[in-house]
């Protein structure tokens, strides 16, 4: 197992690349399964989660190829309508394949999902939106049994509270209903709009894109189709703290700024200052002396309020200001898991229930040490810290890093970090 190693108090400078988003690919591919035949996916970023995906959509019969950022898949000869649980257990994202396949095969069993341990992240809305299509489900030994009788029949669900897979699932089972469905109270991400792109390529016929309400009007069958992923919003965002923690000066190219707006304005608060191309967003500090960070609250909520994916970024960022925060998590139970390492850090963090009072002790305010990263996101708090902390720091269980993050240490010192990969 590799740990990460990373010598902090340099200054990032220069420019980055972002990826395509592992969030908008996974169900991408999954949406392949709609259709027989060979269908191409551009930007597709190489990750451990989407290799993992991949290897699921083999199992099921699925052939692919890889040519750089290009993948082409040939979903024409499914053998398979089973998802086990050793392919999974360990992302939670394999969930996504349960409403193509119950469409396209009448039935499917997909293992309960994995993945971060940062809450319950129940796939209720999953079950029951599909049964209000007219589908049996079943839980029976950890997996979610489904069928159907002939086809879906269209119908309105409403989601308690916005979830994004479990908008992506619905919309894949009821592309090919019988009739209309309408999802309300529906997820609003990018990656969603992202996804119906897609859709409307293969031929559905989709009315509100970008909205919470989506209407979806049945076809007999798609076909095939292109699609490029969106730029990674949370690997975006995760960069501009990077270099905003170090005190340095950067830019990011190949993203989609109007993916962050919650984010580009909390940066902008804290002092900095931003800048917005068509495709890029620059970071500087002012030039005024002494440099400080104000602080600044955040709260996360669903699209397009502050992501919840880039909360654990932000703290770290806060542990660097020069006054008190709060920082409130209202997606997930459990995503404070970091709170812990960034304080054996220096920061000064206090969890009261669902939020956490960050007392900022200024630029100078962390320091190295030995870490242990919990989850995905949590992974690059640790890194920011590190970066931003005087002497060395030691993060390891860092696959958690590689299921999101492409080519992180090659990135990082393109930027002028000291950071590289050691066996534990």
């Amino acid at each position: 197992m590799e740990k990460l190693i990373v010598e902090g108090g340099v200054a990032l400078q220069g420019t980055v690349r972002i990826s395509g988003a592992k969030n908008a690919a996974l169900p991408l591919i999954a949406a392949t399964l709609l259709a027989p035949g060979r269908h191409r996916l551009g930007n597709v970023p190489n990750l451990r989660d989407t290799r993992t995906f991949l290897k699921l959509m083999e199992n099921l019969g699925v052939r692919h190829e890889r040519l750089g950022d290009v993948l082409t898949i040939d979903s024409t000869d499914l053998r398979s309508a089973e998802a086990p649980y050793d392919l999974v257990k360990t992302m939670r994202a394999s969930v996504l394949v349960l409403g193509p396949l119950l469409t396209r095969m009448g039935k499917a069993k997909v293992s309960m999902p994995g993945g971060c341990a940062i809450g319950a992240r129940p796939i209720n809305f999953h079950i029951t939106g599909l049964e209000k299509l007219g589908a049996t489900c079943r839980l029976e030994r950890g997996y979610v049994d489904a069928e159907i009788d002939g086809r879906l029949q269209g119908d309105t669900v409403y989601f308690d509270i916005p979830t994004v897979t479990g908008t992506e699932n619905l919309l894949m089972a009821a592309v090919l209903a019988e009739g209309t469905t309408i999802l309300k109270n529906a997820a609003r991400e990018p990656e969603i709009a992202n996804l119906i792109d897609m859709l409307t390529g293969m031929g559905a016929r989709i009315e509100g894109r970008n909205t919470d309400r989506l209407t979806i009007h049945g076809v007999d069958e798609l076909r095939p189709a292109d699609c490029d992923i969106i730029p990674d919003r949370i690997e975006a965002g995760t960069y501009l703290i990077a270099i905003a923690a170090t005190g340095g000066e950067g830019t990011i190219t190949h993203c989609n700024p109007a993916h962050l707006p919650s984010l580009l304005e909390k940066l902008r608060l804290t002092g900095l200052i931003v800048d917005e191309g068509d495709s890029t967003v620059s970071i500087r500090w002012p030039k005024t002396k002494p440099r400080s960070l104000k602080s600044v609250d955040i709260k996360t909520m669903p699209y397009p309020g502050y992501p919840t994916d880039l909360q654990a970024q932000f703290m770290a960022l806060m542990a660097l200001s020069t006054d008190v925060c709060v920082i409130t998590e209202t997606i997930f139970e459990n995503r404070f898991m970091h709170v812990a390492e960034l304080q054996r850090m220096g920061a000064d963090i206090r969890i009261d229930g669902h939020s956490c009072v960050i007392n900022g002790h200024g630029l100078q305010g962390l320091s190295g040490a030995q870490v242990m990263a919990t989850d995905l996101r949590a992974s690059s708090s640790l890194v920011i810290a590190g970066l931003a902390a005087s002497g060395r720091t030691e993060i390891s269980r860092i696959y958690h890093l590689e299921r999101g993050y492409e080519n992180l240490v090659e990135k990082l010192t393109g930027l002028g970090a000291r950071v590289w990969k050691e066996q534990e």
